[in-house]
């Protein structure tokens, strides 16, 4: 393969200065800069951008904020299905635009610059003289957290991007020209946002711009049927156009002010000196234009390009500095913070400044305010949290708690107005990932954690409801097939037929994982409800989670369909996915009982247990333990795909079965095999890195630290891997301020392995760590070894 080389801009980093930037009380985002080793310079946004998500690439954006702002190289074409790779790809060599909005089925308002003749369409990859793209260099290229450029070669246009957390910022340097454009492509189809319903853009006497977009994604389509998402806008330009027109497609209309419909877009012509610079701030909203006002207003009135770059770099800087790596590897610290990068920007903003927020229903809502006026709280967007607890979940706990609460109250929010979990939020919409809902184990990780401070009581309404409420079910919530989970204590298994839902009451097409799914998730509310003293409901959920011992076929070794008899199906095939299984087979989902996996352990046999999963990682690293070819579905036929959701906790399951170093040899191979630097080989091989999840999984596993059960259990702890850097400080939250700190001794190459454990100074022989230690602060030490050691133990 052809890697090209990167230029993220390295260079151009400074040593920032302190400046304070004013944000909501429950922000976990500080803008207080440290005068430290910069950590940014480790962030390589372009890792991974071959066959990349829409919402994949945004450097210029803030910390889980609302504007995400990119270059699109095909994000006007759309995807078929909504979730197929679409927007940046590093394969592709002309721009079309840089979009302001960039979610998971959100995708809106595309602006560029040009010079010569006007032109209105996008034009496609292959002939970019047919519209507006044009052709750039990588080497012209810079992406850093917080800001954005590019030479757009075909014009001489320099482009540059950076954002506050609803305000969006595009300069644009022009050459001498009598006929430079801006355009503002408002009414067509971006990215994941689905096909457009209505847009409109209207220029204002004072030199301003406003409009919208109302888009109708796949998701929602499939999901709530009588839904949309609706995206708003408000622009302040440095400079007045000498002329402006609209137009729909290539029909223009010179000199008019406003234009609504499918297609809808306006231009600014302008007579350019040489680097004259205009700038572009856009005030960005879900409830309305005034609202986009007020949000501009609120947070950039006074702020230029450069200042805005400044206070979204700072801030992203102080983010990283929340972990803090000591270590020599550059290329292992590129994975750690660009990984981190990936946490932190996946899920964004909903709400306004002011509080207001859209809802499942499409009114507005209001979220309370604080006598500063200040949201409580806020509000985000989602995808599907299927997976999340073996990733993001864990990390947010632990550093991130304040955002960990506030993405609880926003599934509250839903279930307030709807009288359902959501799991996938657009705008409030359903947006469900795959048809199941996770999200009442993330609500009891957070109980379980202490994280969740607000609306506790209502929490675990909706997480009870979530695992065992089937009737008149909405088909944005998920788990269609819960009736026969909890009826029949397993779902049975239907053949899906084309056209035809997977998931109905009578059973599903994946009936195996979802039936492994909810009884993994009936365990964590079951905790939740021992802790909060609801004992009936406990008994009722513990007994739900049980129903996957039922799928374990002793004559295959392997957990296997069944039919509504239960009998088990015939001519079954361990390798075949989405028969069964959901997004997998059944090599990788029979290893899926994180809530029990000393059991699942004792029923397999510990031997070929053991033997049986160390075969499956010495296969797997032969294809990069996901498969090579550039696909999000590259390892769904393969013994292991850590490409995907259901695979990421059993790297950690030795742990429970006699031989925790093989957790700490596989886990730190997979850290070097699957995760590379480059565009193509970043996160796997063009596989889908899931808003941040496996960037999560990797800084969760180089820190040496991860919970199978997702923080679930009664006392939440993380078991051991392989730490992989000499220090790492983590601020985690306390009374004393004090960090908790990891370190590593004879961490030599080949040195997978835990020799001894000291924590706070003292002999420790345990194989987790609860974790109310880890935030409590202190010290944990680990000596390493190539030598695996036997005497570590569970707690």
């Amino acid at each position: 393969m052809n890697f090209r080389g990167l230029n993220i801009g390295v260079a151009f980093l400074s040593i920032l200065v302190l400046i304070i930037v004013p944000l909501g009380c429950n922000s976990d985002i500080e803008t207080k800069s440290p005068q430290k080793e910069n950590l940014s310079q480790y962030v390589n946004p372009n890792i991974g951008t071959a066959h990349s998500r829409w919402f994949f690439y945004t450097p210029a954006a803030m910390p889980f904020g609302m504007a995400k702002l990119a270059p699109s190289t095909n994000g006007s074409y759309g995807n078929k299905s909504g979730w197929e790779a679409v927007g940046y790809d590093s394969r592709q060599n002309s721009i079309e635009g840089f979009a302001n909005l960039h979610e998971f089925q959100i995708g809106g308002f595309l602006f560029t610059g040009i010079t010569g003749g006007l032109k209105t369409i996008p034009g496609a990859l292959e002939k970019p003289d047919e519209g507006y793209r044009s052709r750039f260099d990588r080497k012209d290229e810079v992406a850093i957290p917080g800001y954005y450029k590019v030479l757009l070669k075909d014009y001489n246009v320099q482009v540059e991007l950076t954002a506050t957390k609803r305000v969006g910022f595009q300069r644009y340097t022009f050459p001498k020209s009598d006929n430079s454009y801006l355009l503002f492509d408002i009414g067509n189809q971006l990215g994941e946002s689905g096909k457009v319903k209505d847009a409109k853009v209207t220029y204002n006497n004072d030199g301003t711009l406003q409009g919208y977009v109302v888009t109708y994604p796949e998701y929602v389509k499939k999901y709530q049927t009588d839904g949309d998402i609706k995206m708003f806008f408000y622009a302040e330009v440095s400079r007045k156009p000498e002329e402006h027109g609209v137009f729909k497609g290539e029909n223009v209309s010179k000199d008019v002010d406003s234009i609504t419909g499918v297609g809808a877009g306006m231009f600014f012509k302008y007579k350019t000196l040489d680097a004259d610079e205009i700038t572009i701030k856009t005030g960005l909203s879900y409830t309305s234009v005034e609202n986009a006002k007020i949000n501009l207003r609120t947070e950039a009135a006074t702020l230029d390009f450069d200042q805005a770059k400044e206070k979204a770099t700072t801030a992203w800087e102080n983010e990283f500095d929340k972990i803090r790596v000591t270590d020599s590897s550059k290329v292992n610290k590129t994975k750690f913070y660009t990984s981190l990068f990936h946490a932190l920007l996946g899920r964004g903003l909903s709400n306004d400044v002011n509080g207001q927020f859209p809802q499942n229903d499409g009114t507005v809502g209001q979220l309370p305010l604080l006598a500063s006026g200040e949201p409580k709280y806020n509000v985000y967007n989602t995808d599907a949290v299927w997976g999340a607890f073996w990733n993001l979940t864990q990390l947010w706990a632990l550093v991130w708690p304040e955002y960990y609460n506030d993405f609880v109250q926003s599934q509250l929010e839903v279930y307030k107005n709807s009288g359902w979990l959501a799991d996938g939020i657009a705008n409030g919409r359903y947006v469900s990932g795959v048809g199941t809902n996770f999200t009442g184990l993330v609500i009891a990780a957070g109980y379980q954690t202490g994280v969740l401070k607000d609306n506790i009581e209502l929490a675990y309404e909706a997480a009870l409801k979530n695992e065992v409420g089937y009737q008149d079910r909405k088909e944005g919530a998920g788990k269609m097939d819960l009736k026969s989970f909890i009826e029949n204590g397993f779902i049975p298994y239907i053949e899906r037929k084309r056209n035809h839902r997977a998931n109905v009451p009578e059973g599903s097409a994946f009936s195996v994982s979802h039936s492994l799914e909810y009884a993994f998730s009936s365990y964590a509310v079951a905790q939740m409800a021992h802790k909060m003293g609801k004992m009936d409901d406990y008994r009722m959920l513990m007994q739900l989670s049980h129903a996957w011992k039922g799928f374990y076929d002793k004559e295959t070794g392997f957990f296997r369909p069944r039919l509504k008899d239960g009998e088990f199906i015939k001519d079954f095939d361990p390798l075949a996915p989405w028969i069964g299984f959901q997004e997998g087979n059944a090599w990788q989902y029979t290893f899926y009982v994180p809530h029990e996996p000393e059991a699942l352990v004792e029923l397999i046999g510990k031997e070929k247990f053991n033997t049986r999963l160390d075969s499956i990682f010495r296969i797997s690293e032969k294809t990069a333990f996901g498969g090579e070819g550039i696909d999000a579905f590259a390892g769904i036929k393969t013994l292991y795909n850590h490409g995907n959701q259901p695979n990421l906790h059993i790297s950690w399951m030795f742990n429970f079965s006699g031989k925790p170093w093989l957790t700490q040899k596989w886990t730190r191979l997979i850290e070097d095999g699957f995760y590379g630097t480059g565009e193509i080989h970043g996160y796997g091989y063009g596989q889908d890195e899931d808003q941040g999840q496996l960037g999560a999984w990797y800084v969760m596993s180089s820190l040496g630290i991860f919970d199978v059960r997702g923080l679930t259990g009664e006392e939440p702890s993380f078991q051991f891997g392989s730490p992989t850097f000499d220090k790492v400080e983590i601020k985690v939250k306390n009374d004393k301020g004090q960090p908790f700190t990891i370190t590593t001794s004879n961490a030599k190459k080949g040195n997978f392995y835990i020799d001894s454990i000291e924590l706070n100074g003292n002999p420790y022989d345990k194989l987790d760590i609860p974790f109310k230690e880890i935030t409590k602060g202190g010290h944990l030490n680990f000596h390493m070894s190539d030598v695996p050691q036997m005497k570590l133990k569970n707690q």
